[in-house]
């Protein structure tokens, strides 16, 4: 994304919550955790060869809402990039738990936020109706996983695919909007 926004000035970025395992959801099924973990080497060949990251994913089946939640509240404080790039890193990069609050309140502090206000946050109802709200939005989509991207809200990319594809979508929506 930041890829993007660098070389398509005129693009906005807005970070959305998704819950892939919302908290009572029933246990993972064996055949589908076994799908995920399948599909991980090709997951890892495209972050290292169209994006140069090399991935070492965080824990499954983890408890996002929180760090999701914080995100909203990093957002409101104007920490969101930074926020969202630490968790990202954390839990892409750094194999942390990104359901841990001490680690979350780390990623935080490395945003510039502050611990203890930041804490609270994780129970404030605005925040907790910010991330509910992107949820259902989500679900208006129709998404049922992630990355999502959806451009000039009419267009969704599932998955994670190579930068040049990306690209090709926003060059034909700014095609699209600059002949409206």
């Amino acid at each position: 994304m930041d890829r993007l926004s660098a070389q398509f000035p005129a693009v906005e970025i807005h970070w959305r919550s998704f819950e892939l395992r919302p908290k009572g959801s029933p246990p993972m099924p064996p055949e589908y955790r076994a799908r995920i973990e399948s599909s991980r080497p090709q997951l890892y060949r495209t972050a290292r060869e169209q994006y140069g990251m090399e991935l070492n994913m965080g824990p499954m089946g983890i408890d996002s809402r929180p760090a999701l939640i914080g995100g909203k509240y990093a957002e409101a404080k104007g920490a969101g990039a930074a926020y969202h790039r630490a968790v990202f890193r954390a839990y892409w990069q750094e194999a942390q738990d990104i359901s841990d609050l001490d680690v979350l309140a780390a990623m935080a502090e490395a945003a510039g936020l502050e611990r203890g206000p930041f804490l609270a946050a994780l129970n404030a109802p605005q925040y907790e109706a910010a991330v509910d709200a992107d949820i259902a939005e989500a679900q208006a989509y129709g998404l049922s996983g992630v990355p999502a991207t959806v451009l000039a809200g009419r267009y969704l990319v599932m998955g994670a695919q190579p930068f040049p594809y990306l690209e090709q979508a926003v060059r034909q929506v700014l095609a699209e909007q600059a002949a409206e």
